[in-house]
């Protein structure tokens, strides 16, 4: 075979289609939704290249019209668990000594599939299963995916590039070897491209996964592994399993070749991950990896020298597009209150023209929230806040599930800087707003950074520069991603590197080397040329 020192085209991010009315992007997304919407799948487990079904199944269904059955899914047994770490415990031995180059082809044309022939169905896929409207799909399912595939390859060769100095005596060099073992990554519903990224990241390093995805994101996860396989990911390298979590996840992390977690889900389930890997850590063979992006409960801090249309705007666009179901999406902001006013009634604008329902009509800004379950706690705290003295409904507050899980964006203010919306998590489209007397702007920031146990996303804004560099300081540890004037949400892979730390992870940054550096264990070799012959050094020496 012949050798070289191939260099892999420029990762470039992917351009956002517009889907404005007449393109012929719009027509064929349409086209592909309205068919997917007539038909219906089944969804198998994938384990060493072979469909597996099992026969235990369950349904799918839009969030936005509950009652339409999408097709169905299997569900793994522990047998099938098994199997699929066996198959790719042995796909490892090819595919751990395959040449770096030969994967980067593979997960390079991945990408090329998903931008070109599998765009619009990737995106439909996550409009029906997951309720984005087309341009939240697009950004996620289509671009944010491609990007995740063409940049985790130019990172990986300048990981391999990495190397430490040698001499003219000796010759050092760092392999970067795949775990030892294989990878469990379990994936969210939210974001399509999070649940491509976390095994083939895992996978383009050398490594093999077992692939949990979310239950409500079975839909677009068949997509992405149809596109792999088209790709050429080899048999038992991404074997994918759905059903009980709880069996699932004991099977695997009681086997010894378990070497390591990529997860992205809640706070509360990584940390029982947490545990159980350390209650099993006399089994394994190494100890594992664990990476895992979570909770948030992200904020907007606006200082009075602030626009108050420009915060209002990064309000309705961080906390309500893809209805707030982003672990970035403002959920709790801090206004001045000479600037509430002003922010109030362009905040109220906003969200008074928001169209809600099916993504299919693309004039809808809001969809549905993602099963019956968040809407039933979404609900509750709503209700709450109507009867609260310390709170009230600024806008929004009604909500309706007898076609989809519709919550109406809703705005509480509240008087209590520790009212529950402004310290729980919510997931959904509800933002609370508290106003602070203007000149309280550093103890208002002491107030942010102590108030959530999440650090994961934050905003603040400001057009003077002392009381941005203020923030910058005291904040300096309550956001990985911190935002100046502008959203908490919208991180781009190569630009903005996402992850937190605190109670929302381990701030490993997906769409970074960082990432990809938890998916190797270097080997450093030292070749020396001329070996010594005498083992004695010059202070032995006779005077």
């Amino acid at each position: 075979m012949g050798k070289g020192f191939f260099r892999v085209p420029v990762a470039k991010n992917e351009p956002v289609k517009s889907y404005a009315p007449g393109t012929a992007e719009r027509e064929e997304v349409l086209k592909t939704y309205k068919n997917m919407y007539n038909s219906t799948v089944e969804v198998p487990l994938y384990i060493n290249g072979k469909e597996i079904k099992t026969g235990n199944t369950a349904t799918m269904a839009p969030p936005h019209d509950h009652k339409h059955i999408l097709g169905t899914y299997h569900k793994a047994d522990k047998k099938n668990v098994q199997e699929a770490i066996e198959t790719a415990l042995e796909a490892r031995k090819k595919w751990s000594k395959m040449p770096w180059q030969e994967r980067a082809g593979i997960f390079l044309r991945a990408a090329e599939l998903f931008a070109g022939p599998y765009r619009a169905k990737i995106n439909a896929a996550t409009m029906l299963g997951q309720s984005k409207n087309i341009y939240q799909a697009e950004i996620d399912a289509a671009c944010e995916l491609i990007d995740f595939l063409r940049f985790n390859v130019q990172y990986m060769t300048e990981i391999y590039a990495e190397q430490p100095e040698s001499t003219s005596d000796a010759w050092n060099r760092l392999e970067y070897r795949p775990l030892e073992g294989f990878i469990y990554a379990i994936t969210p519903f939210n974001f399509t491209a999070i649940a491509g990224n976390l095994p083939s990241s895992a996978a383009l390093m050398g490594n093999v996964a077992i692939w949990k995805p979310s239950d409500s994101q079975v839909y677009s996860a068949k997509v992405i592994m149809d596109v792999f396989k088209e790709a050429g990911v080899p048999d038992g390298v991404i074997n994918v399993v759905m059903g009980d979590p709880v069996m699932i996840t004991d099977t695997i992390l009681s086997h010894s070749d378990f070497s390591g977690l990529h997860f992205t889900g809640s706070t509360d389930v990584f940390k029982l991950l947490w545990k159980k890997i350390g209650e099993n850590i006399n089994t394994y063979k190494t100890y594992p990896r664990i990476v895992g992006e979570t909770g948030g409960k992200d904020f907007i801090v606006a200082h009075k020298s602030s626009n108050p249309i420009q915060v209002a705007t990064a309000i309705s666009r961080g906390a309500f597009e893809f209805q707030g179901q982003k672990c970035s999406a403002a959920s709790r902001c801090y206004i001045p209150k000479s600037l509430w006013p002003a922010v109030k009634e362009h905040v109220i604008k906003d969200l008074k023209s928001f169209k809600m329902g099916s993504p299919e009509d693309m004039s809808n800004f809001i969809t549905a929230v993602i099963h019956e379950g968040s809407f039933d706690k979404l609900a509750s705290y709503i209700d709450q806040a109507k009867n609260d003295s310390n709170a009230e409904i600024v806008v929004g507050g009604n909500y309706d599930k007898s076609k989809g899980y519709f919550i109406e964006p809703t705005v509480i203010l509240t008087k209590d800087p520790k009212y529950t919306t402004m310290c729980t998590e919510l997931f959904g489209p509800v933002v609370t707003i508290y106003v602070y007397e203007d000149d309280q702007w550093e103890e208002t920031l002491y107030l942010v950074d102590e108030t959530s146990e999440y650090a994961l996303t934050g905003a603040v804004f400001s057009e003077d520069r002392y009381a941005l560099d203020k923030a910058v300081d005291i904040l300096e540890n309550a956001a990985g991603n911190f935002y100046i004037n502008d959203k908490p949400t919208g991180a781009v892979v190569g630009q903005q590197p996402f992850g937190g730390a605190r109670a929302s992870g381990t701030n490993d940054k997906a769409g970074s080397k960082l990432n990809l550096l938890r998916w190797v264990s270097p080997r450093m070799v030292k070749e020396t040329f001329v070996s010594p012959v005498d083992y004695r050094y010059p202070f032995l020496g006779n005077n």
